[in-house]
């Protein structure tokens, strides 16, 4: 994390106030500074929601009709000028404030108009209702397009819709995983606040150029902020994101970097559901790169009660939510193809400190939630009057991990304790973890590797740890006694002499996560 001032001129926050309506300095440094102040200026200016009632037909669209609306690509902006396309997002469902979007041009900012004409209402939609509304009620959000995966298609690249969620794609991926610009008060006790992006400005970009600039103010009743979203497609797509935030009332739980993900089941409760399918989420766990270099890896799960983790860092290298599992056969969904969301991390830039890195777990039944939330909360109290600015990459698509530094956890299962056939101890837990990769599959001396364990609010009735017969994976077993009201906390890692041979699987649990609810 890096402090400063943002008073960039020398001018008083309240001078601030009575600039000018913003103009764009031909440099893109120069706007997003100038961005930047007219964002703290209005920290001291009640936060202004944009009311809008929405005419029919946009008001009376559901999840279905919504989807039906989609924007023309022969009216996408560069069209035929660049690898990269511009297009708007529709009002109408769940999205009912407009955005604007507008061009940085020639130290100029021109504002896009859109009309119903930009897009396209397929069967059983008919578009003449939406051509008959004067004026038209505006546009929802953006998304950007690239030849990503072949040179003649151009493929959704990049989105922003709704509140400050964004996502992005990696090539071969499809959406799952999606980030956010920041997360407020998510699982603090009380109701969670979503700033929104309500302006945008686009550098145009050149023919050939391989990235495109993004910049994004942002609104809410405690908060306001400029944005940089540096975006270049590849393999895995990386975003550089530089966020300036200014504080207009104190927040009890600040999110930078925060990301959004649904893990339904999958291992350790896969019993819970009757379904066809091994195992449905978008994400399997929480990969976390200490600033030691050590590495954790934390399976998710879908509680029986809301749940938070806490990881207290300082100046981690990376996190993110992770989607390992890459076989069509491990979901055996032919129509989501779990197999293709995307891994997403979060590489800091710069020294952010000490904070926590924040893991919530959301009770769902349904695979259309929602359900995992991560993020990282700084140590340093958000008070009102106070700025921050974080920097950080976002990395999108299959991430591949080194398989050369540490072995990994490759599946981890739970069922109940004691032998197989013997009755359920209440209270009690197995779970198993696989660990598999480089230095584990050569030892000469089994006896040599050891099981380095944690647990917290509970107790470990019966471990072990063996090398599987005919195979170079790794197996622990522990069975689990919870002796408190709190969720255990339990984690391993394998070592030979002192040297960390794996990541550190962790993970939290309460009797009962493993049961239908």
């Amino acid at each position: 994390m890096r402090r400063r001032q943002f008073l960039l001129t020398g001018l008083s926050v309240s001078a601030l106030a009575a600039i000018a309506p913003l103009r764009v300095s031909a440099q893109t440094a120069d706007f997003f500074d100038a961005l930047t102040q007219e964002m703290q200026a209005l920290i001291n200016q009640p936060y202004q929601r944009n009311e809008l009632t929405l005419p029919e037909p946009f008001s009376t669209l559901g999840y279905d009709g919504y989807r039906q609306v989609q924007a023309d690509p022969t009216r996408a902006i560069w069209a035929g000028q660049a690898l990269f396309t511009l297009n708007a997002f529709s009002l109408g469902w769940l999205y009912d404030e407009p955005v604007t979007i507008s061009l940085l041009e020639g130290g100029e900012r021109r504002e896009l108009s859109f009309t119903s004409q930009d897009f396209l209402y397929h069967a059983p939609l008919d578009r003449a209702p939406f051509d008959a509304v004067n004026p038209f009620p505006g546009i929802a959000g953006l998304k950007i397009n690239y030849p990503l995966n072949s040179p003649e298609i151009w493929d959704e690249l990049l989105t922003f819709l709704g509140a400050s969620y964004f996502r992005a794609l990696g090539q071969g991926s499809s959406y799952g995983t999606s980030a956010r610009g920041i997360a407020i008060d998510t699982a603090a006790g009380k109701p969670e606040e979503f700033p929104r992006f309500t302006r945008f400005y686009v550098v145009p970009p050149g023919q050939f150029d391989a990235s495109i600039t993004i910049y994004a103010q942002l609104e809410g009743p405690s908060v306001t902020g400029a944005y940089r979203f540096i975006t270049r497609p590849g393999k895995d797509t990386t975003m550089d994101v530089t966020a300036r935030i200014f504080v207009r009332r104190d927040i009890s739980r600040l999110g930078i970097a925060p990301l959004t993900s649904m893990f339904l089941y999958g291992g350790p409760n896969r019993a819970a559901f009757d379904d066809y399918r091994e195992r449905v989420h978008d994400s399997e766990g929480l990969k976390i790169i200490r600033a030691s270099g050590e590495e954790v890896w934390r399976n998710l799960n879908n509680p029986a009660q809301l749940a938070a983790s806490f990881y207290k860092e300082e100046n981690p290298r990376a996190f993110g939510l992770m989607q390992r599992s890459r076989r069509f056969e491990d979901y055996a969904d032919a129509e989501a193809h779990y197999e293709k969301r995307p891994s997403v991390l979060v590489e800091p830039s710069g020294q952010w400190g000490v904070g926590h890195i924040c893991l919530i777990e959301i009770p769902t039944k349904r695979e259309v939630n929602d359900n995992i939330v991560c993020f990282w909360m700084p140590e340093a109290p958000a008070t009102a009057g106070s700025a921050v600015e974080f920097s950080y990459r976002l990395v999108w698509g299959d991430i591949a991990e080194s398989s050369t530094r540490f072995a990994r956890v490759i599946t981890f299962s739970s069922g109940h304790s004691g032998t197989s056939g013997s009755d359920p101890t209440a209270g009690e837990r197995k779970f198993v973890v696989d660990f598999e990769g480089p230095y584990l599959d050569r030892l000469l001396d089994l006896d040599s590797v050891s099981a380095n364990t944690s647990i917290f609010n509970g107790e470990f009735v019966h471990t072990d740890l063996k090398k599987v017969a005919g195979e170079d994976i790794w197996r622990f077993v522990a069975d689990v006694k919870s002796t408190a009201s709190n969720p255990v906390e339990l984690s391993v890692y394998l070592s030979v002499a002192g040297r960390r041979l794996t990541e550190t699987w962790s993970y939290q649990w309460r009797p009962g996560d493993e049961s239908p609810h």
